[in-house]
């Protein structure tokens, strides 16, 4: 039986591709070195470690993969939210592979947005450390700043005083310097029995400091620091014996009170269904509603004012047998209550946006997560837009979505354009977790519109003048329409962190499953990247 075909399922491929280069680090040579070591790979190592058989999302595994000449891919550290012993996780584990696990300026960004995973999310972290310390070639971008290196000790700090959100550490390698500090600041360390290094200098920064010379296990080796130091806690002779032991640790924490559940049931339609019904063309209109059998749990989605405003989907419906409140764009033309010009789907209207103003507000009383579906080009403009308020509904819109303090989950299906982008819970808005097909689309506007945008002057004065663009300004308005293109590709957004990952049709109600389990305890509101509320002080 032939497999799906079209745009989506090309994407889909060059994704995979794209994925199982990734997978591999640093290259094979560098794998068989870290297996001759007796250590086994950062992805190794987290596979072991999450429950089998259930679903794990991979946060930022294309950040910084079309930087660095490609010598940095996941810039060196994997985050993953997965499940151990039943409860969700966030795992940060050092690609030892990737220049020995150094930390690139991407690497400190990504083990920040973990961390702040679990500060919002209050789940327990897991940190496998495997890692020779700063990439001293670009510590510009890595130590200093309020966003560098020190704020993963911040924020350790912060879990560990204020929060209480478990913070387990193995070192499973070499850890250096400053970054000693981060299994100093968690709640247990675990240091593997001849593998595993931790100190605030090693063997060549003793001597050229102190003049003694003294071996790497004597200085900060495993039986050093927990038998002499007492820094670590416990020794283990192997990886999969440390790995064990986590698993172990993790199932004797206190468990946070279940929130309310339902069994999930079916979705209505399969997940593969995904790739012939989104569009061979991102302009054309498609069924949202179909899209969203495929997401939902089987029960039908008991939609909110669905006569009105049709250009917007509101509604109620279960993720994982988890209620949830669902925001989708409906692409198409609608036809306007009033008898007026037939409204344009994925375009915000002064009614869309004051229905999904107050909708929001509900959800955000009753207590009920929101995910919101984007397919948004933008606000409507002119005259007849202006003349209605759309100004001052837009920004009652995204006042609600803003100050929402329930779990808000994101999932880009195609276009994320304007102020339609941001109103749809956009990363600025801080949601708990954004996640896009590879059909995603995001930028301020399509290529073909900012081509006008930037041309339209002098089109105009040719047209007026009965001529056409000669060679050079066609060729520049084509450079602006493939830059764009590139630009609003999910992979570039992915690469500089705008979304947490590109999922295939077939990962996203798996993975939206997990990360709204994940998502649950959040107490929200939280402003700029991690800020503690009077009631985490105690």
């Amino acid at each position: 039986m032939a497999g799906p075909t079209g745009r989506l399922s090309t994407l889909a491929g060059e994704l995979k591709e794209l994925r199982e280069r990734l997978s591999q680090g640093g290259g094979a040579k560098r794998i068989e070195r870290q297996h001759d070591q007796g250590k086994l790979t950062a992805r190794e190592r987290i596979a072991l470690l999450l429950d089998d058989a259930e679903p794990s999302v991979e946060i930022g595994m294309l950040v910084a993969y079309d930087q660095y000449d490609g010598q940095a891919p996941s810039a060196g550290v994997v985050t993953t939210v997965g499940r151990v012993e039943g409860r969700e996780v966030v795992v940060v584990a050092n690609d030892a592979t990737v220049k020995a696990g150094s930390w690139w300026p991407e690497t400190i960004t990504k083990i920040l947005r973990a961390q702040e995973i679990a500060m919002r999310c209050r789940i327990p972290i897991v940190y496998l450390v495997d890692s020779a310390g700063v990439n001293l070639p670009y510590q510009g971008g890595v130590f200093p700043g309020q966003y560098g290196a020190a704020r993963i000790f911040y924020y350790n700090s912060v879990m560990r005083r204020y929060l209480r959100i478990p913070q387990l550490a193995a070192v499973m390698g070499p850890c250096i310097a400053g970054g000693a500090y981060l299994p100093a600041l968690s709640d247990v360390i675990l240091m593997v029995e001849g593998t595993s290094f931790m100190g605030l200098g090693g063997p060549n920064l003793v001597k050229g400091a102190t003049g003694q010379t003294v071996g790497t296990e004597e200085l900060g080796g495993a039986s050093v620091h927990t038998r002499l130091s007492g820094v670590a806690h416990y020794m283990v002779p192997d990886d999969e014996a440390c790995i064990g032991r986590l698993r172990r640790l993790v199932s004797e924490l206190p468990m946070a009170e279940d929130a309310p559940r339902r069994m999930p049931t079916p979705p209505k339609r399969l997940a593969y269904e995904l790739y012939d019904l989104l569009p061979e063309d991102h302009r054309q209109p498609y069924q949202m509603r179909e899209v969203l059998e495929c997401i939902l749990d089987g029960e039908e989605l008991d939609e909110f004012q669905p006569e009105y405003a049709q250009e917007m989907i509101c509604g109620t419906g279960f993720v994982d047998g988890v209620p949830v409140g669902v925001i989708a764009n409906a692409r198409g033309m609608f036809k306007s209550a009033s008898g007026g010009t037939p409204r344009f789907g994925g375009i915000v209207y002064t009614e869309s946006a004051r229905k999904v103003a107050y909708f929001i507000e509900t959800m955000n009383r009753h207590d009920t997560p929101l995910l919101f579906l984007q397919d948004v080009s933008g606000f409507m403009v002119g005259p007849e837009a202006e003349h209605s308020g759309i100004i001052r509904a837009g920004a009652e819109f995204v006042e609600a979505m803003a100050t929402a303090t329930v779990p808000k989950l994101v999932v880009t299906l195609n276009h994320a354009s304007g102020a339609g982008y941001y109103a749809m819970a956009g990363q600025g808005f801080d949601p708990d977790f954004i996640l896009s097909l590879p059909t995603g689309r995001m930028g301020v506007m399509e290529g073909a519109s900012a081509v006008m945008a930037l041309f339209s002057g002098q089109l105009d004065r040719l047209k007026a003048d009965g001529e056409v663009p000669d060679e050079d300004l066609t060729t520049r308005m084509d450079e602006v329409r493939e830059e764009y293109d590139r630009q609003l590709d999910a992979r570039f957004a992915a690469a500089r962190g705008f979304v947490d990952e590109v999922v295939l049709p077939e990962e996203l109600r798996p993975a939206l499953g997990l990360l709204l389990r994940a998502a649950l305890q959040n107490p929200g509101p939280h402003i700029g990247a991690f800020q503690l509320s009077s009631g985490d002080v105690r």
